[in-house]
C-alpha cells in the first residue's frame, strides 16, 4: 500500500507540472472578450502558481495589456525547491543578468512580475515592461503573501496544481474574486465543486476536453479530461441546445440501437440519457445525463437538480442503492435492500443490478 500511495503521489507532483499553450489561453479568452469587450478593462490580474519568466499566462496578458486596458498584472512563481516534481532545474538569463539576482534565493524563494506601465519608454505596455523581484516566502498561494495579492487583485487566472485544485478553489471563493482556471474534468464530481455549479456560482469555460500542455522538460504531451472553470461569464453558456423530441431520437439515433424507449433507473425515477445529444427537448420528467452536459449547459434551458456520487443526497431522495457485485447480487436476490450506495442502477439481464457511469440529474425548465 505503501508503495501504491508514493507512485501515486509522484504521478500527482508530475502532473501538477503541465503548463497551458498560449493558443489555447488564447482561444478561451477570446470567448470573453467577444461577450464583453471591456470584461478586463481596469482590472487587476493575478496569475499564481505560474512561472513567470517562460509561462504563456504572462506572456499573453502582458503582449495584450493595453487592448485589454489592463490596470496591473500580477504574476508569482513557486520556489523550485519547494516542488514535490524535482527536474533539472537551471535558472534563465533573464534572472541570471539581472542585478537583483540572487543564487540562494533562486531556489527557495518565489518570484512576482508586475506589470503597471511602461518602464523602457518604448510607447507601449508590453512583456518588455514587466517587473520582478524575490518574494518573502517560496510563493504558495495559501501563504499571506501571496493571498494579500489575492485581495488586491479583481480577477484571477491560471492553471493550478491539480492535487491542491480544492484548496485553490476555495481560496479564490474565500477572496470572492472573479476567476478562469484550468482543472481536471473529474473535479466536477468533486463535493466542493458541484454544489456551486448547481447553483449556477460557477461554470464551465468553452474548452472542455483534453488539451495540449507543455511538459517542465519541454516535452509535448496531451493531458486529458481538462475544462476551464469560471464565474465570468460568456456568450456560448446562453445559447440552447438544439435537441431532437425523445420520439424522433428513438426513432433516427443510430446510439439507442432501436431500443424502443430510453432506461429507466431503478432506483430513481429518472430516465438514462448516456449522450448529450440523446436529450428529448420534450421531455418534462428528470434525466440522468453525463458529464459533458455541463459543456453546453444552458441555464435558461435546463435544471440542474442533482448528481450520482453523494450518499446524504442518495439516502434521502432514493429507495436503496447497491453495486453490482457478486455479493450484493446475491443479497438482491434474497430481498435484503439494505445494502446502499450512491449509484444509480438498472435491473440487467437475469434481473442482475446494472450500474452506470456517473451521472447528472436535470430537468428541463418550465
Amino acid at each position: 500500500m505503501a508503495k501504491n500511495a508514493n507512485l501515486g503521489a509522484a504521478k500527482n507532483a508530475k502532473n501538477d507540472e503541465f503548463y497551458t499553450q498560449y493558443a489555447d489561453i488564447q482561444k478561451e479568452v477570446n470567448a470573453y472578450i467577444e461577450y464583453n469587450p471591456d470584461v478586463f478593462r481596469g482590472k487587476t490580474i493575478l496569475l499564481p502558481c505560474d512561472d513567470p519568466e517562460w509561462s504563456n499566462f504572462t506572456k499573453f496578458f502582458a503582449q495584450n495589456f493595453e487592448f485589454f486596458g489592463l490596470k496591473k498584472l500580477i504574476s508569482t512563481s513557486y520556489a523550485i525547491e519547494s516542488k514535490k516534481y524535482k527536474t533539472d532545474w537551471q535558472p534563465t538569463l533573464f534572472e541570471t543578468e539581472n542585478p537583483l539576482y540572487n543564487v540562494e534565493k533562486s531556489r527557495i524563494k518565489g518570484k512576482i512580475f508586475t506589470l503597471t506601465h511602461d518602464t523602457n519608454n518604448s510607447g507601449r505596455i508590453d512583456i518588455d515592461d514587466l517587473q520582478w523581484s524575490y518574494l518573502e516566502g517560496d510563493g504558495d498561494f495559501r501563504s499571506a503573501e501571496v493571498t494579500a495579492l489575492r485581495d488586491e487583485a479583481d480577477i484571477i487566472i491560471t492553471n493550478p496544481p491539480f492535487s491542491l485544485f480544492r484548496e485553490f478553489l476555495a481560496w479564490i471563493m474565500e477572496g470572492g474574486k472573479q476567476f478562469l482556471v484550468i482543472g481536471s474534468m473529474n473535479a466536477i464530481t468533486y463535493r466542493e465543486v458541484f454544489p456551486p455549479i448547481k447553483e449556477n456560482k460557477i461554470w464551465l469555460g468553452t474548452s472542455f476536453g483534453s488539451k495540449t500542455y507543455i511538459k517542465i522538460d519541454g516535452e509535448q504531451q496531451k493531458m486529458g479530461n481538462t475544462c476551464w472553470y469560471t464565474n465570468i461569464d460568456h456568450g456560448r453558456r446562453h445559447e440552447p441546445m438544439k435537441l431532437m423530441s425523445l420520439e424522433d431520437n428513438l426513432r433516427f439515433n443510430k446510439k439507442l440501437k432501436g431500443q424502443p424507449n430510453y432506461r429507466r433507473f431503478a432506483n430513481y425515477d429518472a430516465i438514462d440519457v448516456p449522450f448529450v445529444e440523446l436529450i428529448p427537448n420534450d421531455y418534462d420528467g428528470i434525466m440522468g445525463v453525463p458529464l459533458s452536459f455541463l459543456e453546453k449547459y444552458c441555464p435558461e434551458q435546463f435544471e440542474i437538480i442533482w448528481r450520482t456520487g453523494d450518499i446524504d443526497w442518495a439516502l434521502t431522495e432514493c429507495t436503496f442503492f447497491f453495486p453490482p457485485t457478486k455479493e450484493d447480487s446475491e443479497r438482491y436476490k434474497k430481498k435484503d435492500r439494505t445494502w446502499r450506495v450512491q449509484n444509480p442502477y438498472f435491473i440487467g439481464e437475469n434481473s442482475l443490478p446494472e450500474t452506470c457511469y456517473f451521472r447528472i440529474f436535470i430537468r428541463k425548465k418550465q
